[in-house]
């Protein structure tokens, strides 16, 4: 079977070339239209899913990505596990701009983000102690070596809000709690992949130190786009080599991450509710509404 892979594009990254066969897909989800058009093809033996995450030309700030649909969408046409690739500042003087960070775990600090499929009608809880595919990273980290980068395998992600820059107040004190890289777009996608059933992983591009290194230049724009533009082609062979070494998704446990997750034992949505999440949970019931084993 050909495994499919979701890719979702950060900042700089608004195609992927190389694919064969390449198609685009306009669609609409239930959670409204995703960023942008999702180009499919081939790269190697994986069937390639790429959504640019602000849309074409960086349209879209972090905090008004339509989060839910891009997920949404990348789900409806098929793919089995997310890529998300983000730009990120780094907490620790080792990591440096140009490196690439596979983190482990997420501090949530989003405040208007629309953070989960399951609104009202049908309550699901999914497990987020381990938040990212553990085999999806591995494979990322592997393929970030291979590609030529310095790679950093672990480290804890810091959400922010945005669109603003943290102040440094904010950047020490996220030093202190233990975080590693900092960042605007991880979250809710990780968390939406979840409950979606996907294995997510992030590719995270250090491209600057924030704004609590003393010796270093404050973080700007214009510093992250200079990094990004010298990494973009990097970014590329990483997503190759992963195609190349992409895990089986149906040995990840995020693929069932629903199957013990609704509160109620039995599942009777609403003619509403089903089509909004149908894609979701119809899997898991029946037509007497009960919730399959």
């Amino acid at each position: 079977m050909t495994r499919v892979l979701g890719v979702i594009g950060g900042s700089g990254l608004y195609a992927f070339p190389g694919l064969r066969g390449a198609a685009v897909h306009q669609i609409e989800t239930p959670f409204g239209q995703p960023s942008a058009a999702v180009v499919a093809g081939r790269l190697g033996e994986v069937r390639l899913l790429f959504l640019p995450r602000h849309g074409a030309g960086h349209r879209i700030p972090p905090h008004a990505v339509n989060y839910r649909a891009n997920v949404c969408a990348l789900k409806l046409l098929g793919a089995q596990q997310i890529l998300g690739i983000s730009a990120v500042g780094s907490l620790e003087a080792e990591l440096r701009p140009g490196d690439i960070v596979l983190p482990d775990q997420y501090v949530d600090l989003t405040k208007r983000r629309a953070a989960t499929f399951f609104d009202g009608g049908v309550v699901a809880h999914v497990a987020f102690g381990a938040p990212v595919s553990a085999a999806l990273a591995s494979a990322g980290a592997a393929a970030a070596a291979a590609a030529g980068a310095r790679v950093h395998g672990r480290g804890t992600y810091v959400c922010i809000e945005g669109p603003q820059f943290s102040s440094r107040a904010e950047s020490l004190l996220y030093r202190s709690w233990g975080a590693d890289v900092i960042g605007m777009t991880a979250l809710p996608e990780a968390k939406l992949a979840r409950e979606a059933e996907l294995p997510y992983a992030t590719l995270a591009l250090v491209t600057d130190y924030d704004c609590w290194h003393a010796s270093e230049p404050e973080v700007s724009t214009a510093a992250v786009v200079d990094v990004l533009k010298a990494n973009t082609e990097l970014a590329y062979r990483v997503v190759a080599e992963i195609a190349s070494r992409l895990p089986d998704p149906a040995t990840s446990p995020e693929s069932h991450a629903l199957r013990h997750a609704f509160v109620n034992d039995r599942l009777e949505p609403s003619d509403a509710e089903r089509r909004l999440l149908g894609w979701l949970i119809d899997k898991y019931t029946n037509p007497s509404g009960l919730k399959d084993s």
